[in-house]
């Protein structure tokens, strides 16, 4: 039985449709994440006292939070390899380039989607080496978030580094959450200008809350 199900499984997954939902289905864990993760860095505006009591609420919680990163990591490793392998049979479907290429109701963001795949886990990488481990700040204090916010903002070249990264955000949500519809066969000709303006509008409100961050340190509002 349990073979069964697995070559079902694996059949599933083989095809395109089942490496999309998968992109979709991981994606949609992906955004749940950072719309969470952004609206806890929105607290830095509130002071030190505000974000360090959030992180350190995080960190008393370490069964739930080692849960949560589990997942995020399958999450992240699963989204990446459908889309490379979907890159892959694509590429392979057209062996030989057009000599124009006609990208007629394409945006910007669809047809950079694997790019801005790419800066956003170069990105992650960074990120996480900055804030989770210290290990590339220039002053990091264990527990101190507000302190290791502060004062890696105020350095120009890093707070450009966010702002660049959360424009790249912008761009892979705003095509991937209508894809989510798409992929998931939730669309229909009839709504598809409004889920893809409604997924505009949720990638801007994502993006915005983190760049703010930074801005809002650049500018002397947080300090």
């Amino acid at each position: 039985m349990s073979a069964t199900v697995g070559n079902t499984g694996s059949r599933f997954y083989e095809a395109a449709i089942g490496k999309k939902i998968v992109m979709a289905v991981t994606g949609l864990v992906l955004v749940g994440f950072v719309f969470f993760h952004m609206a806890g860095n929105l607290q830095v505006l509130g002071g030190a006292a505000k974000i360090n009591h959030y992180a350190e609420l995080l960190r008393t919680s370490m069964p739930l939070l080692w849960a949560a990163r589990v997942v995020l990591i399958a999450s992240v490793v699963l989204h990446i390899r459908a889309a490379l392998q979907l890159y892959a049979l694509k590429a392979a479907a057209r062996p030989v380039a057009y000599a124009k290429k006609a990208h007629r109701g394409a945006t910007l963001a669809s047809r950079t989607m694997i790019w801005s795949g790419y800066a956003l886990a170069l990105f992650i990488v960074f990120h996480i080496l900055h804030f989770t481990t210290g290990t590339v700040h220039s002053d990091f204090i264990e527990g101190d978030v507000f302190h290791n916010v502060t004062t890696a903002f105020k350095n120009p070249v890093i707070a450009g580094v966010y702002l660049v990264s959360m424009g790249f955000l912008f761009m892979h949500l705003s095509h991937g959450l209508f894809s989510f519809t798409q992929s998931l066969g939730l669309s229909h000709p009839r709504y598809s200008a409004f889920a893809r303006a409604t997924a505009k509008v949720l990638a801007i409100i994502i993006a915005a809350g983190f760049a703010a961050v930074p801005i809002a340190v650049l500018t002397a509002i947080v300090k």
